[in-house]
């Protein structure tokens, strides 16, 4: 189980180079492209988007196929996506191609999850959960900071060539190491039976809080994302790397997460650490809208990764026992609701800003986000 966990880790994190690895030069976007920085913010909806409509089509696929093939497969044109993007002579071109990108990398990290979720049983589970999302939150700590310095260094260009050499590298591992394993196999499953899985997902009263929650948890907590780079630049900080940095403060979080996490549950109990988790994310957010000296922001951003995913890694262990014949189906619509809340919040974010200020909006965001909390805890563990 360790070697293929692994192996699940290594793609994950590739993968996740992608997700935030644009954030920290959004506004170099804008200039060399000739849009306004407002409608470069927006290919995070382009990449969150597609990835979240076309869920319910590819958790199915992985189910039926096999996640791990289905993995190797997306990563390799997820790549050649990104080398591609590094080329684009015009928005709409780079608008497209993110678009694709999101598509593709909905094929991995669910499936991801829900291999993992296979390989382990229930008890160990958000151990071995929290070793995915370790990879993911590396990934995306690496791709912020280091986007920023590439950035700063050669310019947004040379972000997507590094991060399609890392997709290319991680491909070959994958290549490598699920050959002649059990997890590259397809399970037998066939399409007939797929809305029979949904209907199970459905029915369970969880599905509404476990999805519901984490749509809200996409909207209130990423929509802030591609406003990291223009947060700083109105306090006086123009440099990429600093955004960058500001952003993987965020995987530090979650990294001290799924160190903590195992002791956490063993002290508190779920039902105590999500509550917490979504109280300590909606004071980091609010903490932000100070605008105080960005390191103190470095600390509010690890601060609210590291609330997030006590909440958010709770709720993925009550998702991941919905419909345990239909993981993938179950991962499917879990990252579909995530990502269609990360692609309605940076739109809700760039209104708030515009009508009330950032101020207002970090605020009421941050409220939004201990609700959240506090209610699904209660729900999940009541239900």
């Amino acid at each position: 189980m360790d070697r293929l966990l692994n192996i699940v880790g290594v793609v994950t994190f590739a993968t996740s180079l992608f997700t935030r690895s644009l954030d920290p030069v959004i506004p170099q976007i804008a200039a060399n492209l000739r849009v306004e920085t407002a409608t470069a913010a927006l290919l995070s909806t382009a990449f969150a988007l597609p990835y979240a409509v076309l869920q319910p089509v590819l958790g199915p696929i992985a189910d039926v196929l096999g996640k791990a093939r289905v993995m190797t497969v997306c990563l390799v044109l997820l790549t050649a996506a990104s080398v591609a993007s590094a080329f684009a002579t015009s928005f709409p071109l780079l608008l497209g191609l993110r678009m694709t990108s999101g598509i593709l990398s909905g094929g991995i990290f669910p499936a991801a999850m829900a291999l993992a979720a296979d390989l382990a049983p229930v008890r160990q589970r958000q151990v071995a959960l929290s070793r995915i999302l370790f990879a993911a939150m590396s990934g995306n700590l690496l791709g912020a900071s280091a986007a920023g310095i590439v950035g700063d260094l050669i310019g947004w260009r040379g972000v997507f060539l590094a991060t399609g050499a890392v997709g290319a590298a991680a491909f070959v591992a994958a290549m490598v190491g699920f050959r002649g394993t059990v997890a590259a196999r397809a399970p037998g499953a066939s399409f007939r039976s797929v809305p029979g899985h949904y209907r199970a997902i459905l029915v369970n009263p969880r599905a509404k809080v476990c999805f519901g929650a984490v749509f809200l948890e996409g909207i209130f907590i990423f929509g802030v994302f591609p406003y990291v780079a223009l947060l700083l630049l109105a306090g006086g900080e123009a440099r990429a790397s600093i955004a960058g940095i500001v952003i993987a403060a965020f995987s530090m979080g979650g990294v001290a997460y799924t160190a903590a996490v195992g002791r956490l549950l063993d002290r508190f109990g779920q039902r105590r650490i999500m509550i917490g988790g979504g109280t300590m994310a909606a004071l980091a957010l609010a903490s932000v809208a100070l605008e105080t000296w960005w390191p103190l922001t470095v600390v509010a951003f690890a601060l609210l990764g590291f609330g997030f995913y006590l909440l958010h890694g709770s709720i993925q262990v009550f998702m991941t026992e919905l419909a345990p014949a239909a993981r993938g189906a179950s991962t499917a619509l879990h990252s579909s609701s995530f990502f269609l809340g990360q692609a309605i919040g940076p739109v809700l974010f760039g209104l708030g800003f515009g009508w009330l200020g950032p101020h207002p909006t970090l605020v009421l965001a941050g409220v939004a986000v201990a609700l959240i909390g506090v209610v699904s805890a209660h729900l999940l563990n009541r239900i």
